[in-house]
């Protein structure tokens, strides 16, 4: 046998990081983490977002999906741009390196299946907000695992607002303030939630979903 076209079989390291996600998620269908990217990185994700903001290079996000998109004020009031991983520019492939990480490590320990993903940098201006709602459409299921990492700077407070609030089935509702670095992940199709309305300055992030075929 030609041991040459053999392929040595890579060994699996645990993350503990990832492990506490995924036990996480077993147990209460949401994790927090606010170590998931390097300060670094969040600082350079928020000055480039800062940018495109001033640049107004930003839309009002809609509602639904492409085939029955809308936009509603009276429900969301959000600015988007998506964020095309093949054009990503280094500090994009910093953050995407950090997301299929995690999407491997999910495939490799719990068997998920995620193939896709789609990103969107966010920016909720003062008075703001987006109604409780859920991850999912009626017409595609793919979205698996919602994502949210906050690019606030230091010196936000509570008082600003915009806290997303979870709504588990059953148990009392959960307030998590939008902190810098913070990365919140949650099941698309199980947990409710919103955004309360931004008293404050702006609210910054990237929100995004790890996806099915």
């Amino acid at each position: 046998m030609d041991t040459s076209l053999l392929t040595e079989a890579i060994p699996f390291e645990e993350n503990l990081q990832f492990e506490s996600i995924i036990s996480d998620l077993l147990k209460q269908k949401y994790s927090i983490c606010d170590t998931f990217f390097e300060d670094q990185l969040v600082h350079q994700l928020r000055e480039k977002l800062i940018l495109m903001y001033h640049q107004s290079d930003l839309k009002k996000a809609a509602i639904g999906n492409k085939v029955n998109e809308s936009i509603e004020k009276s429900i969301r009031g959000d600015y988007i741009q998506w964020i095309d991983e093949q054009g990503a520019d280094s500090v994009e492939k910093a953050f995407f390196e950090r997301i299929n990480a995690l999407k491997n490590y999910l495939n490799k320990t719990c068997f998920m299946g995620l193939l896709h993903k789609e990103f969107h940098y966010a920016v909720y201006p003062k008075g703001t907000f987006y109604k409780r709602h859920i991850d999912t459409f009626q017409n595609d299921d793919r979205r698996k695992l919602s994502m949210v990492c906050y690019l606030n700077d230091e010196s936000w407070s509570p008082s600003n607002g915009g806290d997303l609030v979870l709504y588990p089935e059953g148990l009392e509702q959960i307030h998590i303030h939008p902190l810098p670095g913070r990365v919140v992940i949650f099941e698309s199709q199980i947990l409710e939630h919103e955004v309360k309305k931004v008293i404050n300055d702006e609210r910054l992030s990237i929100t995004g979903w790890l996806k099915t075929r």
